[in-house]
C-alpha cells in the first residue's frame, strides 16, 4: 500500500475502546465539526507538535483510504493553502490498519520528532 493510500489520526486513548470491540471509530470534533481530523504522513509532524506537544494519551491511527466509506474531503477550515483529510462520518474498525501507541515516550513519536 502506498503512502499516498493512507492517512493519519491522533487519536485520545479513551476513544479508541471501542476499536478493541470491532465497532467504528468516533471521536469529539465528529460530533462538534461533523468530520473527524486527519493529516498525510508529510503534515504528521506538524500536526504532532502544534496540536499534542503535551499530550500523553494517545494514539497514532493509520487508515487505508481506499477502504473508507464516508465521504474524505480535502479542505483547510481555518484558512490557509495547506489541504488536510477530514473523514466525515465514523471510521470503521476494519479501515484501521494500525494502531500505534503514540505517547510522549514511544518510538515512533520519538522518530519522527526528534
Amino acid at each position: 500500500m502506498s503512502d499516498q493510500a493512507l492517512i493519519y489520526h491522533i487519536a485520545r486513548d479513551a476513544d479508541i475502546t471501542r476499536l478493541a470491540e470491532g465497532k467504528d471509530y468516533r471521536c469529539a470534533s465528529l460530533e462538534t465539526e461533523g468530520f473527524i481530523h486527519c493529516c498525510n504522513q508529510q503534515q504528521l509532524p506538524g500536526v504532532t507538535a502544534r496540536y499534542y506537544a503535551d499530550i500523553d494519551d494517545v494514539h497514532l491511527l493509520i487508515i487505508a483510504v481506499e477502504r473508507l466509506t464516508p465521504a474524505l474531503i480535502l479542505e483547510n477550515t481555518v484558512g490557509g493553502d495547506e489541504l488536510f483529510p477530514h473523514v466525515y462520518g465514523p471510521i470503521a474498525a476494519d479501515c484501521i490498519i494500525e494502531c500505534i501507541p503514540y505517547g510522549l515516550q514511544s518510538s515512533e513519536r520519538m522518530g519522527l520528532l526528534g
